[in-house]
């Protein structure tokens, strides 16, 4: 199967079709949000642990993917040296099961980092779903990146480009 560009982020329409969801959604005082800096982007934030917060992400907006037949994905990308979650839904709601996979971007220096399908974990609200159906890559519709687990702080995710592989 071909490669597929899901966002070139040198294009400031890609950055426009994401949005935040931090944990002010349940009283945190969490804040990020997605920003378009000419040849990239970046996915930039604070995460508070005040209030039972703990958590900064970013979602495009519902749409087919295309990924039928791809394997994983692949983020272009530098790093801050947070971890950070990449999560998958298969539909178009605002709140269910997310497949989701956490990496490591190296600090400081652009990088590759790929995530195979057959590493995402189903999970709701951060905790494993146990007998969730499998990851469906031709039925995912959204795909969002999470900076949480406790790294309270400053963080910036650089983005060039999403592929899938």
């Amino acid at each position: 199967m071909t490669s597929l560009t899901l966002f070139d982020f040198s294009d400031p329409s890609a950055a426009r079709a994401w949005r935040s969801i931090d944990d002010v959604v349940m009283g945190g005082r969490s804040a990020s949000a997605l920003e378009f800096l000419g040849d990239r982007a970046a996915f930039r934030g604070f995460v508070s642990l005040e209030n039972n917060g703990g958590f900064a992400s970013v979602r495009c907006l519902p749409r087919a993917l295309g990924l039928a037949g791809q394997r994983g994905l692949e983020l272009d990308l530098i790093g801050d040296g947070h971890a950070c979650k990449l999560g998958l839904r298969l539909d178009d709601d605002f709140d269910g099961i997310t497949y989701q996979a956490t990496f490591t971007a190296p600090a400081g220096r652009r990088s590759l980092v790929r995530v195979d399908f057959a590493e995402l974990v189903p999970t709701f609200r951060g905790r494993r779903v146990p007998g969730a159906p499998a990851f469906e890559p031709a039925r995912a519709t959204q795909l969002g990146l999470l900076v949480g687990d406790k790294q309270a702080g400053p963080f910036s995710l650089e983005l060039f480009a999403i592929r899938s592989f």
